[in-house]
């Protein structure tokens, strides 16, 4: 599944979580899973505990986060200090 189709899991609906990313409408954040899997949790630990959830919705969760930080850019921001 490329890139683009994935990313279509990932929806946003100002009445859920005030309008963060969450998977395919549901009340499920991609804070969360991306915070399951941070913590050690695997993707088969989150499809048992979330029967609805499927393997690529946690690859969107991913690519959406990739894109995200692909976009970041860090900039020196230099401050004269009295000598």
């Amino acid at each position: 599944m490329n890139e683009q189709t994935l990313l279509e899991r990932i929806t946003f609906n100002p009445q859920i979580f005030g309008g963060k990313p969450i998977i395919r409408g549901r009340r499920l954040a991609v804070e969360h899973i991306l915070g399951m899997l941070a913590a050690g949790d695997t993707i088969e630990t989150l499809l048992e505990a979330y029967p609805w959830l499927e393997r690529e919705d946690i690859q969107a969760c991913l690519v959406y986060a990739r894109r995200l930080v692909g976009h970041e850019r860090v900039e020196l921001l230099l401050i004269e200090t009295p000598r």
